[in-house]
């Protein structure tokens, strides 16, 4: 049986996700649609392609944990395998 979300301890992404939806209100007003990192509850920087975000998020933080969301967007749900090019 799956675990839901509410049954699971919190871990650091959590609170990047927090963080994001704390400041939701003035990114979406200064970045809608831009991509953003989110990392130590701060927001890091804006980006026109993911592909910058993640490439200065693996950058700056290695391995994480940080958030990169499109703003604006509803969150992607993707594949490590399809995020970092495993095959």
């Amino acid at each position: 049986m799956a675990t839901e979300a509410k049954d699971r301890p919190r871990d650091a992404l959590d609170d990047e996700i927090d963080a994001y939806e704390r400041m939701r209100a003035r990114l979406e007003a200064d970045f809608f649609g831009k991509w953003i990192v989110v990392h130590g509850g701060e927001f890091i920087d804006a980006y026109s392609r993911f592909e910058d975000a993640a490439d200065d998020a693996i950058a700056r933080f290695g391995r994480g944990p940080y958030l990169i969301r499109q703003v604006g967007e509803q969150p992607l749900e993707l594949p490590p395998s399809l995020l970092y090019g495993i095959r």
